[in-house]
C-alpha cells in the first residue's frame, strides 16, 4: 500500500477510536441552526458521519485514480508493444536485406572470380599456343641451320 492510502486508513482508525471512547458526548443531543431553522440532534453524530462520508469519498476518488494509472499503464504497455514489434520487423528487414545484399555481392564476386579464371586460363592457352609456334619455328630455324651445315646429309659439318 502507498504511504497515502496508510495515513488515510490510520486517520479513520484513530477517528473511529475517539469517537468510541468519547460516544457519550458523540450522542449528546444539541441544538443546531440550518439557517432557515433550528433542530436538536447530535453533533458529534453528524461530525462523525461527515467524517466517514468525506473519508469515502476520498477512498473512492483514490480507487479511481488507480484505475486510471492502471488502464493508462496497460495503453502504453500495448503502444510499447506495438513499436517493439514494429522495430523487430525492421530489424528483420535489414537483416533480410543485408543477407540478400551480401548474396548479390558474393554471387558478382563469384562471377567476377569466374570470368578472370576464363581469361587467364584463355590467355594461358595464347601463351602456350604462342610458345609452341615459337618452339615449331626455332626448331625448323634449327633443321634449316643444320642442313644448310651438312651439304651431304650424312651428318658431317662443312668447315
Amino acid at each position: 500500500m502507498r504511504f497515502r492510502t496508510l495515513l488515510l486508513f490510520l486517520v479513520l482508525a484513530l477517528t473511529g477510536l475517539f469517537a468510541l471512547v468519547n460516544w457519550p458526548a458523540f450522542t449528546a443531543p444539541t441544538t443546531l441552526s440550518l439557517v432557515f431553522g433550528t433542530v436538536t440532534a447530535p453533533l458529534g453524530l453528524i461530525m462523525l458521519g461527515v467524517v466517514f462520508v468525506l473519508a469515502a469519498m476520498s477512498v473512492a476518488y483514490l480507487i479511481y485514480v488507480q484505475g486510471s494509472a492502471l488502464r493508462e499503464s496497460r495503453h502504453h504497455a500495448r503502444e510499447l508493444q506495438a513499436q517493439r514489434a514494429l522495430a523487430e520487423n525492421a530489424e528483420t528487414s535489414r537483416y533480410t536485406e543485408l543477407h540478400s545484399h551480401v548474396s548479390a555481392e558474393l554471387r558478382r564476386m563469384e562471377q567476377l572470380h569466374a570470368d578472370t579464371r576464363a581469361q587467364l586460363l584463355t590467355r594461358l592457352d595464347q601463351m602456350e599456343q604462342r610458345n609452341r609456334l615459337a618452339l615449331q619455328e626455332t626448331e625448323r630455324l634449327l633443321e634449316d641451320r643444320i642442313e644448310h651445315r651438312m651439304p651431304n646429309g650424312h651428318g658431317e659439318a662443312r668447315h
